[in-house]
């Protein structure tokens, strides 16, 4: 007897069956957009109060805010964790089923506690809350029913009521973890915006991003410096400036004074520009033919700064110096490049 193939395409839906799926498709968008609609006017009319009260206790938490549910409850509460602390309320998930055995040594006296359920009657939440309430922890209630045990035990009770769930046979929970989700994020950039956090602190809590790089990356950071910095006097012949640019490999040199001080650049485009219009170069010294003035770029400014400087002059390289015009490094848009800041 053969086994048909656990991996074989199935048969592309007939019109009907395409047809069903797309209402469904669409039905299941609009009833969790109408849920999300009606906790917005939930929030600007009767609960108003409570959403402000949540915020004040997060707000003003010395300690962690601690989010835990169960279920699908629980897997919602983790991003509501995982975006609280990335915008500036450290947060953390705890598993009720966990906390019963050993883990709710994690909430501290200092903490908030946030307790997801849309029954209000999670059975492994309802074991630990007598010990949150112990420990006078406050706590804020997210249920989709007011009259229910955790709703009545908690501080603040913050409504995700929804009328169905999307799900056709009304069980699944669908809306309901939907609307949660959308009020943890309301919570999180209500309280990004009352801490003032910005762009520099998002990239603090992900350098490995590209936001991180671009806001936490200095010019000093993947400048060539040293030995790698090309440069030569005043004084220095056509030839041996060549041979800078060439030993340093950024197709251009600083001209710098006895103080090591930039007083100009030479670039490959400068010796081609040159070649076209002088016929005698080897009495020629940079001083000469350098480009005064050169654009140059503090070590201590953003490396996304540097790009800008590039992009606007239409430039490949630039020097970095110090308050005193000091140089102390050279970038060439490659290395740029290689950091990921661009």
């Amino acid at each position: 007897m053969s086994v048909p193939h656990q991996n074989s395409t199935p048969a592309a839906f007939d019109a009907k069956k395409s047809q069903r799926a797309r209402e469904l498709a669409c039905a299941t968008l609009q009833i969790e957009a109408d849920a999300i609609l009606a906790l917005r006017d939930r929030l600007s009319t009767t609960d108003q109060d409570q959403f402000a009260q949540a915020l004040a206790l997060m707000l003003h938490c010395s300690g962690r805010v601690v989010v835990s549910g169960m279920g699908k409850s629980g897997h919602i509460g983790r991003k509501i964790a995982a975006t609280l602390s990335s915008t500036g309320t450290p947060a953390l998930f705890l598993h009720p089923g966990e906390a019963a055995h050993g883990d709710l040594g994690m909430v501290t006296a200092q903490d908030v506690f946030l307790a997801i359920s849309y029954s209000g009657e999670a059975g492994e939440l309802a074991a630990i809350v007598p010990t949150i309430k112990r420990m006078d922890v406050p706590m804020i209630a997210m249920t989709g029913n007011p009259a229910s045990s955790l709703a009545q035990l908690a501080q603040v009770h913050l409504n995700i009521q929804v009328d169905k769930e999307a799900c056709p046979l009304n069980l699944a929970p669908t809306t309901s973890t939907t609307v949660t989700l959308a009020l943890g994020d309301a919570l999180a950039l209500a309280l990004l915006d009352a801490r003032g956090f910005r762009e520099e602190d998002f990239a603090r809590s992900h350098p490995g991003g590209a936001l991180g790089r671009r806001l936490l990356t200095h010019v000093r950071d993947v400048m060539r410096s040293g030995d790698a910095i090309p440069a030569v006097k005043a004084n220095a012949t056509l030839s041996t400036t060549l041979m800078e640019i060439t030993r340093k490999g950024m197709a251009m040199t600083a001209i710098v004074d006895d103080q090591f001080r930039v007083i100009g650049v030479f670039t490959d485009g400068d010796l081609r520009r040159m070649i076209e219009s002088q016929q005698d170069f080897r009495s020629v010294s940079m001083d000469q033919i350098m480009h005064r003035q050169p654009h140059t770029i503090g070590p201590d400014q953003l490396a996304v700064d540097a790009v800008h400087l590039m992009e606007q002059f239409r430039i490949n390289q630039v020097l970095v110096a110090d308050a005193q015009g000091v140089l102390v490094g050279a970038l060439h848009i490659h290395d740029l490049t290689r950091a990921k800041v661009i």
